[in-house]
């Protein structure tokens, strides 16, 4: 074999081991036995230190210097293959390896803590992974900025100075919109109870229309929803609340749009770093489309209205539109997950602010708590209670994504450039949604984004899929436009 063939050959091998420690990783919170965590967390450093070791490999450095890419999708191969060497050689293997031990033991020690809503209780280990966390920022950012280098892993060509002019450039709509619908009566929600059952059935079955191959791949409940591998293997989380069936059918709809862009890469990538979603933003793009343009559209909530009537009978709303308007109800919250789609950019500027304050050493662990629940108040009005509606409501830190948190907003600017261009050649989209239909919208995300895996560079793949540059513009024109017919003036 050539050079270029020989590191393919070795990259495959890398790419089916982090498979199987992502696979570990979604055994944990779906099915692992609470008394297996400290053995976990030795199963998934060792693991982690044998791909470190392979992909810092002084092979992979010569393979890449004398490889010649035989095509478009081989310089590309070439081009990820290069950027991960070149930031996995910055990373000491012991750091590597001690952080994926901790962020396994930690992760447990979160959801115990948040069970508990005890923040002191996860204090000392989060201290711990930010310090670890800072270490490999350093190490990646040579001169440059820790955040950013954290953030690169995510959103490759971001910055965070970037993404703070763009939420500062959304800020003030948003706040707007906001305290718009906030000061006008609250559309009422669902009210009964919705068996766990019946929830998860219907959530199969919406999972399916939206185009996930159950085949290759499953849905089981966790504590924090979320999408794990690629390829044949997809596998996504949701959970119930008998009060809340949103909480459990727009969860699914959620993942099943990343598990869709997973799924759907063209099959020729497989195991390879082609064969994944390019960056988080573009993944949080697909399934913030799947969850809100069109899975809250008021077309395909009219048809949803019916199947949840046929399934759980009187919902204590009157008809199709008072069940939109209980879908897209703007309330007070504390919950990104179960925010409405105008606040929801501002739960992640909190985050965002917060933990870019924690890895440059303006912020420490300690305080936190205090932090996260002053600001807040200060954003959204009223008070934090309790700390799993707090700082201890989501897993990411506790694993250690820090600088993956922005990538959400990223996201829902980036879906709104894909909805405005889908609109324009879907005509007739409307219609399609009042019976259930999401061929049409799916197929033409399949061939613009989702089939592409990581062929181009994040902000390329949106602009070739809108024929424009990103920008946040048709994002904010979306939003004033549903809600202002919801909460009109």
């Amino acid at each position: 074999m050539n050079a270029f063939d020989e590191l393919m050959a070795f990259q495959r091998e890398t790419e089916a081991l982090s498979q199987i420690a992502g696979r570990l990783g979604w055994d944990q919170e779906t099915m692992m036995p609470r008394g297996a965590a400290e053995q976990r967390a030795e199963e998934s450093g060792a693991l982690q230190a044998v791909i470190h070791a392979r992909r810092t490999d002084p092979r992979v450095g010569d393979w890449l210097a004398a490889a010649d890419a035989p095509d478009q999708a081989g310089a590309a191969q070439l081009r990820l293959i290069r950027r991960s060497y070149e930031r996995t050689q910055r990373v000491p293997a012991d750091l590597a390896t001690a952080l994926a031990r901790l962020t396994s033991r930690a992760q447990g020690v979160w959801a115990e803590a948040r069970s508990k809503d005890d923040f002191a209780a996860f204090a000392p280990v989060l201290a711990e992974v930010v310090r670890l966390k800072r270490e490999e920022g350093q190490a990646l950012a040579g001169d440059g900025d820790a955040y950013d280098a954290l953030m690169d892993e995510f959103e490759p060509g971001a910055t965070g100075a970037q993404l703070q002019a763009m939420f500062d450039e959304m800020r003030p709509g948003l706040v707007a919109l906001r305290q718009r619908a906030l000061s006008q009566p609250e559309h009422p929600p669902v009210s009964g109870k919705f068996a766990a059952q019946k929830q998860m059935q219907l959530a199969r079955e919406l999972a399916r229309q939206f185009g996930y191959d159950m085949t290759r791949g499953r849905l089981d409940k966790a504590v924090h929803p979320f999408s794990s591998g690629s390829g044949s293997d997809v596998r996504i989380t949701t959970r119930t609340s008998e009060d809340d069936p949103f909480n459990c059918l727009y969860a699914t709809i959620h993942e099943t749009g990343h598990a869709c862009y997973e799924q759907r890469i063209d099959p020729a990538y497989a195991l390879s770093p082609l064969g994944q979603g390019v960056s988080m933003g573009v993944h949080e793009s697909q399934s913030r489309i799947y969850e809100n343009q069109l899975g809250r559209s008021r077309a395909y909530c009219g048809w949803l209205y019916g199947q949840m009537r046929d399934r759980f009978g009187d919902m204590g709303v009157a008809d199709a539109d008072a069940f939109y308007r209980a879908v897209n109800r703007v309330h007070r919250g504390f919950i990104r997950t179960e925010s409405d789609e105008v606040q929801y950019n501002l739960h992640i500027m909190l985050r965002f602010d917060l933990e870019r304050a924690l890895i440059a050493g303006d912020l420490s662990v300690a305080d936190l708590e205090t932090a996260w629940n002053d600001r807040f108040k200060a954003d959204f009005g009223y008070d934090v209670t309790r700390a799993s509606d707090g700082c201890l409501q989501d897993v990411h830190w506790s694993v250690g994504l820090f600088g993956y948190f922005p990538t959400y907003s990223l996201g829902n600017v980036y879906a709104g450039c894909l909805h405005e261009a889908l609109r324009q050649t879907v005509p007739d989209l409307e219609a399609q949604l009042a019976d259930g239909d999401l061929t049409a919208a799916t197929t033409w995300l399949e061939e613009n984004v989702q089939r592409h895996g990581g062929l181009y560079e994040p902000r390329e793949l949106i602009t070739r899929a809108c024929g424009a540059e990103p920008k946040a513009a048709p994002l904010m024109a979306y939003l004033d436009t549903k809600f202002g017919a919801l909460y009109p003036t």
